[in-house]
């Protein structure tokens, strides 16, 4: 099983104050914040936007590393995490948006609707993606 929650380091900034939070498995992820309630937000934020710009340019996404001693695990948000989901399962199974699109009976503009990091795409519609690709979305939670 797949997931997208990712170990960050948090650095004290010694200079600014709060913290500068990075991900060694998304080394373009860098932020900061002032405490720890504002670290996980701005976490989350970061790595949104590391995980769209990979979707963007089509790159690869890396599995996240298992957390060292004192790194905050910080998960993708949802939907960004599901868009990832599908590139992935398309990547593996090596077929394009245009095959994809063949299997849900739907026009290829869907299929790069439902990659676009920035389209609020439906669940029900990613679920159906996954479903044609031999996956499962499986949502869970944890205590914070």
């Amino acid at each position: 099983m797949r997931n997208f929650t990712y170990p960050a380091m948090l650095t004290r900034d010694s200079k600014a104050g709060g913290f500068i939070i990075t991900f060694r498995d998304l080394p373009e992820a860098i932020t900061q914040a002032e405490d720890m309630t504002e670290a996980r937000l701005q976490g989350a934020d970061c790595l949104e936007e590391a995980i769209a710009g990979r979707l963007k340019l089509e790159e690869s996404i890396p599995e996240p590393s298992k957390a060292r001693k004192g790194e905050l695990p910080i998960s993708v948000p949802a939907l960004m995490a599901a868009k990832a989901a599908i590139h992935l399962a398309m990547k593996e199974a090596k077929i394009s948006k245009t095959d994809l699109a063949k299997r849900l009976k739907c026009d290829e503009k869907e299929i790069r609707r439902l990659l676009d990091p920035r389209h609020k795409s439906k669940i029900e519609r990613i679920e159906a993606a996954l479903e044609a690709l031999g996956k499962h979305l499986i949502v869970g939670y944890r205590a914070a």
